[in-house]
């Protein structure tokens, strides 16, 4: 997992695993932007899913969507992933 504090910027792209908001047994790798958080202006957020979430350092942030796929991997095992990577 990357460290939160001051490792990213607004604008930035980065990929997070997440759990498909349709289907609740299923998790995929998933594009976000890093946002300056509308209800906190001096902290930051991603945004995924038309949905702002806080970026904490509880949430996996990976740079790239090789990182992303690779954990995704460890912790689900060889199931396909599936998702967006731009």
């Amino acid at each position: 997992m990357e460290i939160v504090n001051g490792s990213y910027y607004p604008g930035e792209v980065v990929y997070v695993i997440i759990r498909n908001p349709h289907v609740q047994d299923a998790a995929n790798v998933q594009e976000a932007a890093v946002v300056n958080n509308p209800e906190k202006p001096n902290e930051l957020a991603l945004f995924v899913y038309e949905t702002y979430y806080p970026l904490t350092d509880e949430i996996a942030v990976y740079k790239s969507a090789a990182e992303a796929e690779t954990a995704f991997q460890q912790a689900f095992g060889d199931t396909e992933v599936e998702g967006y990577y731009g």
